[in-house]
This record gives structure tokens, sequence and C-alpha cells, in this order.
């Protein structure tokens, strides 16, 4: 299948086709293409294309000049050539255009689109081609506020190195243009170089004054008003998260994991404290990170994040955009950079729960001075510097009672016997725990004898298992068969064709 040709006007005229660039004849038989390309699929007569080529100074023989441009045009962009004749005129049909899809870029009007629709700039527009001031005088103003546009949201991105930069070079490519200085004071004055913000300002009232005998604009006088006072509102907006998963209020035990975890990860030091979980599935380590986290929230005011690392699709990014980055870097290893890069000195509290080898890690641990990280993984994670590991076994016989009790109530404590049984067999999971509770909770018709019935084993040609009853058999079984449990993102086992119910 031929591919289809693509102009460019954004610089000087030229037509493609894949990597190859057609010849399109001498530069007025170019420009009577860029005129085409211009009219957005709007159909020319013979005698507006010679208006448009020569303004009224057209020689002679200008009608046929122009036919045998059009003829020699569909020849040079065959076979699938996009000028049609229309009505007895000329139409340029869909054309692949940098122009529209610049102006489409533009419209979207993020940083990552404003990027991409610079880039399609290749010089001065509709270059090599004579005529075309007052579009070349358009398309260039549309240009430099693009520029003007990705420099302020740069700065809304916190980048503010990155957009003094590219606004030195705009100014001095327009020097009298307003609009960058008053952008480049705020990215000084957001960079902590106040007295650089107020020296442009000087800058370019001296050059006004000198060129012009004007005074600095309204915005502009309003920006140095604003650095003069310390105006609050100028401070960058911090993304600060609070991503955390709301609290169990039934939470029980742990008491001494909590205090020794909550020492470690407040305590100041020159790295990032790492804290890993590890333990059976349904052991209890997300519940205690979560339970952790909103204890120790408080210490780190930047905000907290969590991220279930066996479902995300790409945690990094993820991270960034908690943090308020919306435009990410294209490749693993800058956003890890500028990850490192924006959490450097804050406090933040990371929470990666699910994880799966230390490669995963690697890019997602913060920069230093501040903030610490909780691992959750069913198995250690070596390879990772300085993380501290803690193995989590089941509850204790006294705290499942209690966590029992903060399920179902009182009833509880009507038949110990059953209860104390009922607590062996789940074997200290709380997860099968808060399954089983859930259960009873929702049969307050139940005694705790039946209940210790009705959780066992039933007998074959019993009913089919209620949905609701593999919650607490997945955890149980794959808590005692930990050499069959298997990351979530594998397929589950298959189950036995017995009918069970609970």
């Amino acid at each position: 299948m031929t591919e289809s040709v693509r102009f460019e006007v954004l610089g000087p005229v030229r037509a493609w086709r894949g990597d190859v660039e057609l010849e399109l004849g001498p530069p007025q038989q170019r420009a009577a293409l860029a005129v085409l390309l211009l009219q957005g699929g709007t159909s020319l007569s013979p005698a507006q294309l010679v208006e448009a080529l020569w303004g009224g100074a057209e020689p002679r023989a200008a009608t046929g000049m122009v036919r045998s441009y059009i003829s020699r045009l569909r020849h040079a962009l065959e076979p699938d050539t996009p000028i049609k004749s229309i009505g007895g005129g000329y139409a340029m049909v869909t054309p692949a255009l940098d122009l529209t899809e610049f102006q489409h870029l533009l419209a979207a009007g993020d940083a990552q689109s404003l990027r991409a629709a610079l880039a399609l700039w290749h010089g001065t527009p509709l270059s090599g081609v004579n005529g075309f001031e007052a579009e070349r005088v358009r398309l260039e103003q549309l240009r430099l506020k693009a520029i003007e546009d990705l420099a302020a949201a740069d700065i809304e991105a916190g980048k503010h190195v990155e957009a003094a930069a590219a606004l030195s070079d705009l100014i001095a490519e327009q020097p009298l243009r307003e609009r960058p200085r008053e952008l480049q004071m705020l990215a000084l004055y957001r960079s902590g170089r106040q007295a650089e913000a107020l020296d442009v300002f000087a800058r370019i009232q001296r050059l006004l004054e000198d060129e012009l005998g004007l005074y600095p604009g309204p915005e502009l006088r309003e920006m140095q008003r604003r650095i003069l006072s310390s105006d609050p509102t100028l401070a960058a907006t911090i993304t600060r998260p609070t991503q955390l998963p709301p609290e169990l209020p039934e939470f029980a035990g742990r008491s001494a994991v909590l205090a020794s975890l909550t020492n470690a990860l407040t305590q100041p030091g020159p790295t990032v404290p790492v804290i890993g979980l590890e333990g059976l599935a349904g052991i209890g380590k997300t519940a205690l990170a979560v339970q952790l986290g909103h204890q120790i929230a408080p210490t780190f005011p930047d905000g907290q994040l969590f991220t279930d690392l066996a479902v995300s699709p790409d945690p990094l990014a993820e991270l960034l955009r908690g943090i308020g980055v919306t435009d990410l870097p294209p490749s693993t290893s800058e956003r890890a950079a500028l990850w490192r890069t924006r959490t450097t000195g804050r406090r933040l509290l990371l929470i990666l729960d699910n994880a799966q080898d230390a490669d995963q890690i690697g890019p997602l641990l913060p920069g230093a001075g501040g903030s610490a990280v909780v691992i959750t993984a069913r198995q250690r994670l070596y390879g990772l510097p300085h993380a501290h590991w803690q193995k989590l076994g089941g509850l204790t016989p006294p705290e499942s009672l209690t966590l029992l009790n903060r399920l179902i109530g009182p009833r509880a404590a009507h038949d110990p016997s059953a209860t104390h049984e009922l607590i062996r067999r789940t074997a200290g999971l709380p997860q099968v725990l808060q399954a089983v509770g859930a259960r009873v909770a929702s049969r307050p018709d139940w005694t705790m004898p039946q209940a210790l019935q009705r959780l066992g084993r039933p007998a074959p040609g019993s009913p089919v298992t209620p949905p609701e009853c593999w919650a607490i058999e997945k955890p149980y079984e794959s808590a005692l068969s930990p050499t069959r449990s298997a990351p979530s993102r594998r397929r589950p086992r298959s189950r036995s064709p017995t009918p069970r119910r609970p």
C-alpha cells in the first residue's frame, strides 16, 4: 500500500512520502502548492490562484502558468495526489499538513502537546517561496505564544530552571516582548533568586524607555509589586498526596511491631529508611502497613503515597502523578531521575504493596532528605541497600480473640470453647479472621457452635459454595499451602469439583 504524502509549511515548503522528500519544482510552483495547503480544503479558481501568486502584477500567460504548475504538482505527488479539480477550480483534499497538527496540539494546551507542537517547526514558516508575509507573521506569533505557554506550564510543574533557560532564548530573540520577561521573573522567584527576578524588570524597563520611550505594561509592573511584597500566592503550588487506604476500625494486635517500625521510620538520618514486611498471604502485611502509615502520617507532612505493585501498570508514572508531575519524561531512567529530584528534601511516606523483586523497587526509591519507604512482599527481597525486614507471623490467640470480638460483638463470649476452636482453625491469619467474622456477623441467629459447624468442611453433596465463602477459603488454603501460593498475576489453581458450602 502506497504511503500518503505529508506536507510541511512550518519551515520550507516541502512534501514527503515516507522518508523520501518529493521534488516540488521551482519556488513559484511551490508557492501555488502553499496557497492550496493554506485554504483548508476550499476550492480556488485559476483566477484566484493568479491573484494569490502575483497580487495584481501577473504576467500575460499567468492562467496557463497556474494550470501548468498544478499539472506538474499532480505528477510529482502521484500516485495518490490530494490536488482535486472541484467546480472549475483546485483544492487540496484532507492533506496531512504539519500546520493542521500544530493547531490541534495548541488547542490541547498541556505541556506535552505544546512540546510536540513546537517540535514541528523547522525554521521560518513558508520559507523558499515569495509572498505570504502576513501569514508568516501570524504563524510566528502562534509559535511565540506556544513557547510562552509551555514555559508557563513548566513553571507550574516545578521546572523553574528549564523554563528560565527557554525564556532566556526567547528574550534574546524578542527583546521587547513583555510576557517572556514576566514569566522569567516568576521562574527565578520560585527558584529562590528574588534579586535576579527584580533585575529582569529593571533591564526591560531601561530597554523600553531607551527604544520606545515607554514604561513596562501593567502585567510586568504587577509582577514586580508582588515579588517586592513577597506575595504568598506567587509561591509554587505543592501537591500533598494522601493516598493511604482507610484504616481498618477493627485492627487488633501488632503493638510491639508498630512501636518498633514507628521508631525506625521516624528517626532522622542521611539515608532513606526502608522497612520491609514479609509473610504469607493473608498474614496482614498490607493492613499493618496501612495502620502504620496512618499512625505516623503527621511525621510526613508532604504527603503519603500508596501503590499496589501487583496491579499498577506503571508504578513510577503513578507516583510522579501523585506528587503533581503531569509532563512525564519518555524513558524510565529519566522518570526515575525526576522522581528522585522531586522527592529530595521532602518528607513523604511511600508504601509499596505486593512487591515481587528488588529490581522493581530500585527506581521507586525517593531522594534523600526526609522520606521513608514501607514495602510488603511474600518473601524478603535481597539487593535493597539499607532495607530492614520484619517477618510477620499470625496473631496470637488473645489478639485473634480481640479481633473477633470487634467483628461479631458479645456472641464470641457465649461459648468460649467454640470461639477458641474457631480461632485455632484460622491459624492466626487476620485476613481469614476478617472473612470469618464478617460471615458470622451477617448471621445474627448463629450461635458460635453453629458458626463453627457451618464454617467447617461440608459433607459431599452439600449445596454449592456461595461466592462470599471463597473470601474465607482462598487465603486460608493459600496460607496452609505456601508452596502453592502464587502472586495474583498468575492463573489461579483449579478448584475441586466437589460442591462446598460454608
